[in-house]
C-alpha cells in the first residue's frame, strides 16, 4: 500500500474548491489528499473509489497498519464490502487529518494506530466522532469520498453527491425561495440559486457542528445568505437554541461550494 500513505499535496485542478487556504481536491484516483482550508482547520480526503478498486490483501494491509485492535475487530464484523470500505475510509481520513493537524502545530510524533476514533455514546450528540487528541473532528462520506476536518474548536462538515432531491425535501429546502429572490440584498438573492443538495449540506453541517446531526429538525437551520466567496450565513430556530443556546451568538463561519459533482459545506467556530 505505498500510495495510501502518500501525504504529498495534490496539484490544483479546475473545479477544485478553495477557501482562504489550500485547494481542496476530490480526485477518486488519489488515495489520500490533505489540505489546510483555513488557518485553523485541517482536512483529509480519502477516496472510497480507490479503496474499492484494491484487492482484499491491500485493504487488509491498510487495516493492519492503521487501525487499533478494537477498530480492526469492528471492521472484521462489517460483512457488507461497501459498508466496510466506507467505514475504513472514514477512519483513515480522521486519523491522517488529526496527525497532519498535529504536525502543523509542532507535534511531529505519533502514528495513525495511536489515534483512537470513537463516538459520543448517548444523548442528542450520540454518534458524534471524537478522538484521543486535543482537537475536534467532523466526518462525512458520500459516493466516492470520505472527508474529515479537524480544528481546535467544534467543526461540522457534510458532503453530498449529485442527486435528485425527494419532493418533501425539495419543498423544505425551497420554502424561502420567493422571499430570498425578492430581497434587495444580493447575497440573499444568490441563496435562491444555491443547488438543493448544497442547501441540504449546509443544514447538516450546521447541525453536525453542534453534534446533533439529524436528531434536530433541519428546519431549525434557516439559511440566510450565500456570498460570492462561497461563505454562507444562517439563523437558528427556537428548537436548536433550546439545545444549544450559543447557536445565536454569531461566532460561527460557514462555507459551501460545489466541487466536481459533489456539494461540500463546512461550519466552524
Amino acid at each position: 500500500m505505498p500510495t495510501a500513505d502518500a501525504l504529498l499535496p495534490a496539484p490544483p485542478r479546475p473545479g477544485a474548491g478553495r477557501l482562504a487556504g489550500e485547494t481542496l481536491t476530490l480526485d477518486p484516483a488519489r488515495p489520500l489528499h490533505l489540505a489546510r482550508p483555513t488557518g485553523e482547520l485541517t482536512a483529509a480526503v480519502v477516496s472510497i473509489a480507490w479503496l474499492r478498486a484494491q484487492g482484499d490483501a491491500v485493504r487488509a494491509g491498510l487495516e493492519a497498519r492503521h487501525l487499533t485492535d478494537d477498530e480492526a475487530a469492528h471492521a472484521a464484523g462489517l460483512r457488507l464490502p461497501k459498508r466496510r470500505c466506507e467505514w475504513l475510509a472514514g477512519r483513515l481520513a480522521v486519523k491522517h487529518g488529526v496527525l497532519a493537524h498535529g504536525r502543523r502545530h509542532g507535534d511531529r510524533s505519533g502514528r495513525t494506530r495511536d489515534i483512537r476514533v470513537g463516538a459520543v455514546a448517548h444523548g442528542l450528540r450520540a454518534g458524534k466522532p471524537v478522538v484521543n487528541a486535543p482537537v475536534d473532528v467532523g466526518l462525512s462520506h458520500s459516493g466516492d469520498f470520505a472527508v474529515a476536518v479537524c480544528g481546535p474548536r467544534p467543526v461540522g462538515v457534510d458532503l453530498e453527491h449529485e442527486r435528485r432531491m425527494p419532493p418533501l425535501l425539495t419543498e423544505l429546502l425551497t420554502a424561502d425561495d420567493h422571499s430570498a429572490a425578492a430581497d434587495p440584498d444580493p447575497d440573499r438573492r444568490r441563496l435562491a440559486a444555491m443547488p438543493l443538495p448544497l442547501r441540504w449540506a449546509c443544514k447538516e453541517a450546521v447541525l453536525k457542528h453542534f453534534g446533533f446531526g439529524l436528531r434536530i429538525d433541519p428546519r431549525e437551520v434557516a439559511l440566510h445568505a450565500w456570498r460570492h466567496d462561497h461563505t454562507f450565513t444562517w439563523r437558528p430556530g427556537p428548537g436548536l437554541l433550546r439545545h444549544a443556546p450559543s447557536a445565536g451568538d454569531g461566532r460561527r463561519h460557514g462555507w459551501a461550494r460545489r466541487i466536481d459533482g459533489y456539494f461540500l459545506a463546512l461550519v466552524w467556530t
